[in-house]
C-alpha cells in the first residue's frame, strides 16, 4: 500500500481514488493542520473532497492525461542519471539563451530540443533558460496558463523527457535555467481553491485573485511554491530558477517570500555543492530585489532588465509609442545611461506610468541585470510577432548584437536571435474549452485593435498556423545573411572569453561617448572600444579618445584614421583595442 497526503483545511471528508475504487483518508495530528493521509493501492490516483469528483493532487508530479486527468506519483530516484560530473554553473559571467521547447523544433520536444545543444555549445553560451515547463491545456502555449506547478507538460516529454534534456545539457557543460510560475495559474485546470485558501481577494492581479502569501492559511501557500522551486532544483537538478512577474507577488508579511524563497535556495545550494539562482522579472526598478537578504533585499541572485531593452530597441527600430516614448526622445543618451547607470528610470519621471518610477541601482554589481536586445515577451507580445530581423538589416541586428554581449549586464539571447531567424514567435495557445479558446481569441484582437490593427491582421491564437509559423527553421542558418550573423556571435561570445575586460560588471567603469546626429556610438570599456555606426550613409569619422591599436571584430567595414580616430561604413561595428 502506498501512503497519500494533501493539504485540504476546510474539508469535513477527503478520500483518495485509485483504479476507480476510494479509500478512505483521517486528519493528520490534532486535525489543525488541515494535513490529510490514507492508505491505498500505487497507482493513478485523485483526491475527492466532501463526496464530489477525483481532482488531481496539488503536488502532483505527473500528469499523464493533462491538467484535468489523474495524478501519477514519480520515483524520481529510479532516473539514470549519466556519470558525467556537474558542480553547477554560476550566473555571473555567464550567457543565457532563452528556448521554447514547443518551437525550438518541429517536433516540440526535449528529446528534439536536445538534438540541438551542440549548436549550442559551439555559439558558446552557458546557460539554456526554458521558458514554463508545467502542465497546461492542449499540446500547445507559452507555458504561463501553466498548472500543477510540481509536474512537467507531457506533450514535451514528462518528467523523464525533461531530465533527459537536463543530463544531456549538462553533459556537454550547459547548465539549465527553468523559468517558474508562482503569481498565478492558468484559468482551465487549476483546482487549487476547491482544496483550500490558496488565493485571497485581500490582493488583485492582472489575473484576478492574488496567490495568498500573506493572509489567514498563507503559510501553507508559501510551503507549497517553496517545495515545488526547491523539486525542480534537486530532483530536477535544475541550476536557477526565472521568476515570472515577481512585482505581482503581493506579500505584505515582514518576511517577504522572495527572501523566504532565497534563503531556501542558498541552504540547497549549500547541501548540494552546486551554485544555484534565482533570476527575477520585476518591472519595479527596485535594486533590493536583488541585493542581499543580509543587506535588507530579497535575495535574488538578477533580473531582467527591460530598460535596456527599451533603450536598445528605440536606438535600433526608431518605434516611440507606448512605453517606450521616454527612451525615444534621445536614445543614444538612453542607451549611455543604461549602460552606465543600469536602470533608466532611477527616479525619473515616467511618463507611461505618469509619475516618478524606481531607484539608483548600485553600480558594482551590473551582472545583476540581465540584458538582452530580444526575449520571448517583447516579441511574442507585439501583434504579429515579428523579431528584430523582420525590419532591421544585418548591420543594425549587429550592432544591438555587440551591445548586448559586451555589455557590463549578463547577456540573454532568445532562441534563433543568433542567425536573425526569419520566422516569428507569435502569441499561441490551445485552449480545450470553446468559450476560453474565443474569449482569448477576441481579447487578442481588442487589444490590438486600440492601438488601429485590424482582427484579420492579428494571427488567432487558437490556430494551429499560428504555431507552426513560429517554429525555428534551422536550415536557415546556413544561408545568407543568417550565417554571416551567426557568425558575428559566435565571435562575440569568443570574445567574452579572450578578453574579460569585454565582462567586467562595474558600471561606474563604462563611459559611452555619442553624437545622434552622426548616428555613432562608443562604449568604453577599458582598453576597448565597442564602436558602432547606425547611419545608412558614407563612412563616419568616429574619435577615439586613445590612439588605435588593434581591431578584434568587424561586422561591415572600417578603417583606422592617421589622426587615431576610427572610419565605420554604413551600419557597420567594431571592437577594437586602444593603447
Amino acid at each position: 500500500m502506498t501512503t497519500y497526503r494533501v493539504w485540504a483545511p476546510d474539508a469535513d471528508l477527503v478520500e483518495v481514488e485509485v483504479a476507480g475504487t476510494s479509500y478512505p483518508m483521517v486528519r493528520e495530528g490534532d486535525g489543525t493542520d488541515g494535513w490529510w493521509h490514507g492508505a491505498a493501492p500505487a497507482g493513478d490516483y485523485g483526491f475527492r473532497l466532501d463526496g464530489g469528483r477525483a481532482l488531481p493532487d496539488p503536488r502532483s508530479p505527473r500528469q499523464p492525461d493533462g491538467p484535468d486527468g489523474l495524478s501519477r506519483a514519480v520515483d524520481h530516484a529510479a532516473f539514470a542519471w549519466s556519470d558525467t560530473p556537474w558542480h553547477g554553473r554560476a550566473l555571473p559571467g555567464s550567457v543565457l539563451y532563452e528556448l521554447h521547447v514547443g518551437t525550438f523544433t518541429p517536433a516540440g520536444t526535449f528529446d528534439a530540443a536536445a538534438q540541438h545543444l551542440d549548436h549550442l555549445v559551439d555559439l558558446g553560451v552557458d546557460l539554456v533558460e526554458l521558458m514554463p515547463v508545467c502542465p497546461f491545456p492542449g499540446r500547445y502555449g507559452w507555458g504561463y496558463d501553466g498548472v500543477s506547478p510540481w509536474a512537467v507538460h507531457e506533450p514535451y516529454g514528462g518528467p523523464d523527457g525533461l531530465k533527459r534534456f537536463v543530463d544531456a545539457a549538462h553533459r556537454r557543460g550547459l547548465g539549465v535555467v527553468l523559468d517558474v510560475v508562482h503569481n498565478h495559474l492558468g484559468p482551465s485546470g487549476n483546482y487549487l481553491p476547491v482544496y483550500g485558501p490558496y488565493f485571497t481577494d485581500r490582493h488583485h492581479t492582472p489575473w484576478g485573485a492574488a496567490v495568498n502569501l500573506d493572509a489567514p492559511g498563507s503559510d501553507e501557500v508559501r510551503r507549497y511554491l517553496i517545495g515545488s522551486a526547491l523539486a525542480w532544483l534537486r530532483d530536477y537538478r535544475i541550476d536557477g530558477l526565472r521568476l515570472d512577474a515577481v512585482h505581482a507577488l503581493a506579500d505584505d508579511r515582514a518576511r517577504h517570500f522572495l527572501e523566504e524563497l532565497s534563503d531556501e535556495v542558498a541552504q540547497l545550494a549549500a547541501a548540494t555543492g552546486r551554485p544555484l539562482f534565482l533570476i527575477g522579472e520585476s518591472d519595479l526598478n527596485d535594486p533590493r530585489t536583488t541585493n542581499p537578504v543580509q543587506a535588507g533585499g530579497l535575495g535574488l541572485t538578477a533580473q531582467w532588465s527591460d530598460d535596456f531593452h527599451h533603450a536598445l530597441h528605440t536606438l535600433l527600430t526608431g518605434e516611440s509609442g507606448g512605453y517606450y516614448a521616454d527612451f525615444a526622445a534621445d536614445p543614444y543618451a538612453a542607451c549611455a545611461k543604461a549602460l552606465t547607470r543600469g536602470f533608466f528610470h532611477d527616479g525619473s519621471r515616467s511618463s507611461f506610468r505618469g509619475r516618478a518610477h524606481g531607484r539608483p541601482f548600485p553600480p558594482a554589481y551590473g551582472h545583476r541585470l540581465l540584458g538582452y536586445a530580444q526575449t520571448h515577451d517583447q516579441i511574442g507580445n507585439r501583434a504579429r510577432g515579428d523579431r528584430l530581423s523582420a525590419s532591421l538589416s544585418p548591420g543594425r541586428l549587429a550592432a544591438g548584437a555587440a551591445l548586448v554581449l559586451t555589455s557590463p549586464f549578463t547577456p540573454m539571447l532568445f532562441m534563433g536571435e543568433e542567425w536573425a531567424a526569419g520566422t516569428p514567435w507569435q502569441y499561441f495557445t490551445d485552449h480545450q474549452d470553446p468559450a476560453l479558446a474565443e474569449a482569448v481569441r477576441q481579447g487578442r484582437r481588442r487589444e490590438f485593435g486600440a492601438h488601429g490593427w485590424q482582427p484579420d491582421d492579428v494571427p488567432d491564437p487558437q490556430a494551429r498556423a499560428t504555431v507552426l509559423a513560429s517554429v525555428l527553421d534551422w536550415s536557415e542558418r546556413t544561408r545568407e545573411p543568417h550565417a554571416a550573423v551567426l557568425d558575428w556571435y559566435r565571435r562575440l561570445i569568443r570574445l567574452r572569453r579572450e578578453h574579460p575586460g569585454l565582462t567586467g560588471p562595474d558600471l561606474g567603469a563604462v563611459r559611452v561617448g555619442h553624437d545622434a546626429a552622426q548616428q555613432w556610438l562608443v562604449v568604453h570599456r577599458g582598453p576597448y572600444r565597442v564602436v558602432v555606426h547606425l547611419g545608412t550613409d558614407g563612412p563616419r569619422r568616429v574619435p577615439l579618445d586613445r590612439p588605435y591599436a588593434a581591431t578584434l571584430a568587424l561586422f561591415g567595414d572600417a578603417w583606422p584614421a592617421s589622426d587615431g580616430a576610427l572610419h565605420l561604413a554604413a551600419e557597420s561595428t567594431a571592437v577594437v583595442r586602444v593603447e
